[in-house]
Order: structure tokens, then sequence, then C-alpha cells
């Protein structure tokens, strides 16, 4: 969202989550930017925040809400324009000033769905975008599903989007990485479909067996198209030691949502960041039944969290975080993980902490009984909520 920018905005009174302590202090604003930070002021243009905190603007690496509101049931296809708005609304509202919309490219199952709505989806954010209709600063994070031989194609007709800036490669054939366990797998699409046991088994196995040979020839592709345009790339849901190794092979440097403890720890060992998702911490584990986020952080095995699938979460994630005493993360080194570190990781270099020369993406927050809400917002030193 375009608001007045003002020239010049003093924030006083706050505890300021600094990259790796908290500090009772003043933040200056000029053009956006902060140029000053010092003790509190009592200058009279100042805006006192009564002694409540001041967090850095979240920057969400991966998070699947767009497609939630283009399908608010699963028969029903909304307006791309006016979904797009109401994931920015419920974006901004849990603090994340920088979101990567994480788009499929291809899909594991037969869906000529995933391939028509991902051209509307990139036109109706670089169009929001670009008529200040968003009050977060939305980019594109595209999911590319290697046992689709469509990929390709469709990596080529939309990597060149200028809101294009991350790719991740993503294997979901089923009985491996998130979906191992067949006989689970097989109930869940039993209540999905509504087919029995023996329909799903041989719709499963008709799958597998057309497509277990795709992600051979459409992998390379995939890290080819992505290398010829110099965007990062992720690994996703990596299990095996293999699954790592393959990766970080073709240059891949982050290692999302590991699915055990041993694919965390050879993705450390080849120099790889790891993204865990902020929801799994809030419920205290993965709903795919795979490692705990927590387990991974008791041996330091996580870098960035993400909103994934609860945008919310990324705010409640870092405080939950701060106050288990067993995993020995203070309050600013649990807000990097949300912010500075994500940032940095996706080449954005100019957000993601508060500090002298950063972008002015803060977050005014007060904390009511461990639960962390938002009072306002700045973004490039506008206010937008």
């Amino acid at each position: 969202m375009r608001a007045h920018i003002e020239k010049r905005l003093i924030l006083t009174n706050a505890r300021l989550v600094l990259a790796d302590k908290i500090i009772n202090g003043t933040v200056e604003i000029e053009d956006g930017h902060i140029v000053s930070i010092g003790p509190v002021t009592r200058a009279s243009d100042a805006i006192d925040l009564g002694d409540d905190l001041l967090l850095p603007g979240l920057v969400d690496i991966h998070t699947d809400h767009f497609e939630k509101h283009v399908y608010p049931r699963t028969s029903v296809r909304w307006n791309f324009t006016q979904a797009a708005l109401a994931h920015d609304a419920q974006i901004i509202g849990a603090g994340i000033t920088t979101v990567f919309d994480s788009l499929c490219v291809g899909a594991a199952h037969d869906d000529s769905e995933r391939a028509e709505i991902l051209a509307p989806m990139i036109e109706a954010l670089e169009k929001c975008q670009t008529a200040g209709m968003f009050r977060a600063e939305h980019l594109i994070h595209l999911r590319c599903e290697v046992i689709d031989p469509l990929t390709p194609a469709l990596m080529e007709a939309n990597i060149s989007h200028d809101l294009v800036r991350v790719i991740s490669v993503m294997e979901h054939l089923p009985g491996i990485r998130q979906t191992r366990n067949l006989d689970d797998y097989i109930i869940k699409l039993q209540k999905a479909w509504g087919q029995s046991e023996a329909l799903v088994r041989a719709h499963l196995a008709d799958l597998i067996e057309r497509k277990k040979a795709i992600g051979a020839d459409v992998r390379p592709q995939v890290v080819e198209i992505a290398k010829r345009h110099n965007k990062p790339m992720l690994s996703h849901d990596d299990t095996d030691i293999e699954h790592v190794d393959l990766a970080a092979d073709e240059g891949v440097s982050i290692s999302e949502f590991p699915c055990t403890l041993e694919a965390a720890r050879e993705a450390q060992r080849r120099g790889m960041q790891i993204v865990g998702g902020a929801p799994n911490i809030v419920r205290g584990g993965s709903q795919s039944g795979n490692i705990a986020v927590r387990d991974l952080m008791l041996e330091g095995l996580c870098d960035i969290l993400a909103s994934d699938y609860v945008p919310r979460a990324l705010l409640d994630a870092p405080f939950m975080i701060a106050t288990d005493h067993d995993l020995r993360y203070d309050l600013p080194a649990a807000v990097r993980m949300v912010s500075k570190t994500p940032a940095e990781a996706a080449g954005l270099m100019d957000r993601g902490e508060i500090a002298e020369g950063k972008r002015a993406d803060l977050l005014h927050v007060g904390n009511q009984h461990d639960h962390p809400f938002i009072k306002q917002i700045w973004r490039e030193g506008r206010r937008v909520a």
C-alpha cells in the first residue's frame, strides 16, 4: 500500500530487538531507512511506544497461502486479484513485511489446474505490487515439481518475471521423502477422495509407475534453468543423506524442511542453511509425522523459520523459542531466524534487522501472557498497519 512517506519519523521509548541484543532506545527514520539508533528521547515529534518491543519486519521465505485464497473451497476458484489482496491482509497481519509467495510449478498428481493458475497468480501479484495495492512486499518463490514433465516449460515461461527470486526443487512422489509411509498416505487420500482403499492403491501404483522415471530427466533441467537465471535454490523435504548430497552437488544452498535428523545433519555438514516450519514449532511437531523442528534446534540444526501454511506462526514461534530454556535461544537469536537470516539467504541485504542504513520495516509489538500481538507496522518508513 502506498501511503504518504514521512520524511522523518522518530520512534522512542521502545525495547529494540537488535540482531544480537535488546536495548531501550530510539530509532530515527528518514526516507524509509534507519539513520540512527540512540537513547530514549523526549523530543516532541517522537512517537512513544510505551516500552513495548520494536522488531524488524518479518521475512517469510516460504508460504503456500496465496493458493488457499485462490481456492477458498476445493471446488471454488476465486478472482485472482481479490485473492491476492485477501492474502496480503493476512500476511501483513502476521507482521510479515516481505513475503516470498510460494507457487507450484508442475504437480505431483495429474492436475492441470496447477499449470492453469500459475501465470494468472503471478500476473495478479505483479499488478497489485505495481499499483501499490499491497501492504507487504511480495516476491515469488517457484516450487518446481520434478516428477511433472511440464515443469521445465512452465519454469521457462515464468522465471524471468521480476518478482521471481528463489527456486525450490521438489519431489512429491508418494513413498519417498515427506510421504514415505504409504499406508498413512493412502488413509489420507481415502478421506480426501472418498474412495476405497483398493481404488486409491491402484491409483498410486499407476502414478508411481508412470512418474518414477520422470524426475531423473526433469530435475537436471530445473537445476539448469535456475542456474542460468542466477536464482538461489532450495531443496525440499530432504529425508535421506543421499537427497542432501544430490542437492549440494547441484549447487543448492538451502535445505528446506528436512524430514529427518540425519538429513539435517548432512545438510549442515555440506554447508547448507536449514529451513524449518514455524507451525512445527507452534504445534509441537510435524503435521506429517516427520522430525520436530525443536529437535533440530536442540542440535543447532535450524537457521531459518518459514510460515509454510500458517502465516501467524512466524510471529509466535520466536517468542516460544525464546521462552524454551532447553533451546538456549534468546529473543534476538530467535527473531534473526524470521528476519535477518532469511533476508540474507534470499539476497536481500537491505532489510531484516534494526540497524543504521537498513530499510525501516518495523513492528511495534505488545506481549500479553506470552502472546505477542501487533500494534503498528511500518514498511520502508510508511505506516501500513
